[in-house]
């Protein structure tokens, strides 16, 4: 074999190892692939969906609008939700319609009609904690139901989903 050609091939093969070698490093360490077990995020995210989700090291950056994922304080499963108030916000929902701080909140991903009618009372979330909600509100177990979680227990953010809805 001529001694160009087999450097070439030698050259391409470290390549591909340090490239692998860095997808694993970077699977391991940063990322999450998981599988979508419910549909309480219908229509964003649906039932099947394969989701990237940053693993997180200081869950004290996520956000209002962020969708996070958590174990659930039920049954300790993994579970996704969208962070909707943070730590010092008062959240309601009056007729189906979020209300954060007093002011209604746009969410153009729930059906309303699905859940008109619904209330619940206004709650202050606490220091170190998140209100979360499913989109599909009319199924969701979330906030409503086991009240703020802690940010401690937040361990991903939503990277991306499926660019289409259920």
């Amino acid at each position: 074999m001529n001694p160009t050609r087999r450097r070439s091939r030698l050259t391409t093969a470290r390549v591909a190892l340090a490239v692998a070698l860095a997808v694993v490093i970077v699977r391991w360490q940063f990322l999450d692939i998981a599988t979508v077990t419910s549909d309480s995020m219908a229509p964003t995210v649906c039932t099947g969906d394969t989701v990237l989700v940053a693993r997180l090291d200081h869950p004290s950056t996520v956000g209002v609008d962020d969708i996070v994922t958590f174990p659930s304080p039920q049954d300790g499963g993994q579970t996704i939700k969208r962070v909707v108030a943070v730590a010092g916000q008062s959240v309601a929902i009056h007729d189906a319609e979020l209300v954060v701080d007093g002011r209604t909140f746009d969410e153009p991903y729930v059906d309303h009609a699905s859940i008109d009618g619904v209330y619940t009372g206004t709650v202050t979330v606490p220091q170190v904690s998140l209100f979360v909600l499913g989109d599909h509100r009319e199924t969701s177990i979330d906030s409503r139901g086991y009240g703020p979680i802690p940010t401690t227990v937040i361990n991903g953010r939503l990277l991306w989903g499926p660019p289409w809805t259920c």
